[in-house]
């Protein structure tokens, strides 16, 4: 049963809006229920978790409908929703930016604990998209101060917007540029999510038909913007400091390799999914 087939005077409620979605998105989504619940609460405006706690036998909106509509084609849910939680911050996200993903707070947590004594006073984001790393390290530690780096003009435009929202724009501050060329300065603490899918790599239609290729694709192995990054770090990374960079599943040896030669210590972090998703940099010089 489709909302959309009821008449005017037909309530359907939640509870069956929902279970109606989940089967129409089973084939567009690996996490059907999921979706549904995020999109009801968007047509709703109100939380998933008020949704579900108290709304469950309200009457369920025909807005709903056109939501669920666009989901069923492929678009993805934060650009319909217009927004993706992402470690303990909230981010307006949309077409143009890539999405927040939680394999990407794996960076966050390994730059907590090696923090764990003394916060780190500047930060660098290289990639910043709509903001994700550097936001979530400057609401982590409010004493910090940081930069975010990103050649889209429309992503730097998400990420300030998103700073002013959450109240960090008075120790954010966000420029375009090429990765670390014509950066000076160190910072304690480096962050970068780079492309790294391989070219012609078997991506789900949301990804590969809606978010940008020019933060997706970095070469035949993925590994040509960790390459165009790994010369600039060691002069830009602060003594004690860390670096942590995202990287693709199975691509940890060969991009370890790369950052060993520049004089790294190199340690690897796992995801939820137990792929190593993070590489934890420190000098050779100053690793515990």
């Amino acid at each position: 049963m489709d909302l959309a087939n009821f008449s005017d005077f037909e309530m359907v409620t939640v509870r069956e809006a929902l279970a109606d979605a989940t089967r129409r998105l089973t084939f567009a989504s690996d996490t059907p229920r999921l979706d549904a619940e995020l999109l009801l609460a968007r047509a709703m405006d109100t939380t998933r978790e008020a949704l579900l706690l108290n709304r469950m036998d309200a009457e369920a909106p025909l807005a709903f409908e056109l939501l669920l509509d666009r989901r069923t084609r492929g678009e993805p849910v934060a650009y319909i929703t217009g927004t993706r939680a992402f470690w303990t911050i909230e981010l307006k996200v949309g077409p143009g930016v890539l999405i927040p993903r939680p394999d990407s707070e794996t960076l966050i947590e390994a730059a907590v604990a090696h923090f764990a004594e003394q916060p780190p006073g500047t930060v660098l984001d290289l990639g910043t998209g709509p903001g994700t790393l550097l936001l979530a390290a400057l609401a982590q530690w409010p004493d910090a101060r940081g930069l975010g780096i990103d050649a889209s003009e429309v992503a730097l435009a998400y990420a300030r917007e998103n700073a002013d929202a959450l109240g960090l724009a008075g120790r954010a501050r966000f420029q375009a540029g090429d990765w670390a060329k014509d950066l000076h300065g160190q910072f304690d603490l480096i962050l970068c999510n780079p492309p790294y899918v391989e070219r012609g790599a078997d991506l789900p239609r949301d990804v590969a038909d809606w978010e940008p290729h020019q933060a997706l694709f970095a070469a035949a192995d993925g590994l040509r913007e960790i390459r165009r990054i790994a010369p600039d770090l060691p002069r830009l990374l602060a003594p004690g400091g860390l670096a942590c960079i995202e990287i693709g599943a199975g691509q940890a040896e060969a991009a370890s390799a790369l950052f060993e030669a520049r004089g790294f210590a190199v340690a690897p972090h796992r995801d939820l999914g137990g792929h190593v998703r993070c590489l934890a940099l420190t000098l050779c010089d100053s690793a515990p």
